[in-house]
């Protein structure tokens, strides 16, 4: 891979030890890919927040990087952490959890990443311009700026994208090439689709039986069906989809076909669903939007309902939310949350991705509904 003069400078450690470990992961990553060179990124979008999922180690090496100096050159912002920043101790987390909560967050806002504790970036200031290049971690934030935006990402890991982020730059492959961007084949959807929640388990079922990049048709998707159905998608190896009528970069072109029907969709609630009765209902996974909230509050539960958010959507909302029962929860979501260990069993998702991933991570019994069905009264 071609390295500039001031690339191989950093590589050699004259821009210190941190910056020097950064380019030998872009780099590695880049000669395993047969990227011909480093591009620069407008943006990152940094994974590895939650102590849940990096625990000791993972804090140590943050620390160690913090410690070094070091500072990321483009606009970087943050996944959601493990604990709700504002109300954990009244929720219950434990104590130790919280306080190594906050020393990752300290570690990342000294390297100048902004804390945001969000899987939904762009609602919160990192909105990327159409054909941008960036460098995002988290699978439903990749296939929405690939897909939706229109911007190019690879989807990067915890690592990679925080070396991306101290360097300005990735490697070029991939999703970052016009070429590797096109439909590798079409799906015709047979059902009929009546919410998010159903686009949400035609992207599960795409995204665990096939492979490349789907092109959809037979539908009228919104936008948060479009946010559901590619956060579902990216439970498997799919990072971006066109979807006619919907995304940009959507193109006629003929492709082999495969068609979703009922009963493709029957089996995806047949293996998600393990349970009846959920001891807690959420919402926001990605995190919700203002619409989404407002859908939710207009629902008027009167059972408890948990509502994922990042904190610029929650300060927008909480002042309208007057039903007691809606809590409004920020910086952290039902997937990396230790919701274990404060002694729920079974809860409840309108998203496929937070079914597969609470079952799978925090080995959860799980109801996955839409949320007037979760809702509903017997």
């Amino acid at each position: 891979m071609h390295l500039t003069r001031e690339e191989e400078r950093l590589l050699a450690g004259e821009g210190g030890e941190a910056l020097s470990k950064a380019m030998e992961v872009l780099l590695a990553i880049g000669e395993l890919n047969n990227a011909r060179r480093l591009i620069p990124i407008a943006s990152a979008q940094v994974s590895g927040v939650s102590y849940k999922t990096i625990g000791d180690a993972g804090l140590e090496f943050l620390r160690d990087i913090a410690q070094s100096g070091a500072r990321v050159k483009v606009l970087t912002t943050l996944n959601p952490a493990g604990v709700p920043l504002e109300s954990a101790r009244e929720l219950g987390f434990p104590e130790e959890f919280i306080r190594k909560q906050e020393e990752i967050l300290s570690a990342y806002a000294s390297m100048g990443i902004v804390t945001s504790c969000t899987c939904t970036p762009y609602y919160v200031g990192n909105l990327p311009r159409f054909g941008e290049h960036i460098a995002w971690a988290e699978s439903s934030s990749v296939i929405f700026a690939n897909s939706v935006i229109g911007a190019r990402t690879n989807r990067e890991s915890a690592i990679s994208a925080l070396a991306a982020a101290l360097l300005g730059k990735a490697p070029e492959y991939g999703l970052h090439l016009e070429e590797n961007r096109r439909g590798s084949f079409r799906v015709e959807i047979g059902a009929e689709l009546k919410g998010s929640t159903d686009y949400a388990a035609l992207g599960y079922y795409v995204g665990r039986h096939y492979q490349g990049i789907p092109v959809f048709s037979g539908a009228s998707p919104g936008g948060e069906d479009l946010k559901a159905l590619g956060a579902a998608l990216a439970t498997g190896a799919i990072s971006m989809f066109h979807f006619a009528g919907a995304t940009p970069e959507y193109r006629e072109e003929r492709l082999e076909k495969v068609e979703v029907g009922e009963e493709e969709l029957r089996s995806v609630w047949e293996e998600l669903n393990t349970c009846e009765d959920p001891d807690v209902v959420t919402v926001g996974c990605p995190h919700a939007s203002l619409e989404e909230v407002l859908a939710v509050a207009r629902l008027n539960p009167r059972r408890e309902v948990w509502v994922f958010t990042s904190r610029q959507v929650k300060a927008l909302v909480e002042e309208k939310i007057s039903n007691e029962n809606i809590k409004l929860i920020a910086d952290t979501c039902m997937v990396v949350a230790p919701l274990e260990e404060l002694g729920i069993k079974c809860i409840g998702v309108t998203s496929a991705k937070a079914a597969f991933y609470c079952a799978n991570l925090s080995k959860l019994k799980v109801r996955f509904d839409s949320l007037e069905n979760l809702l509903r009264e017997e």
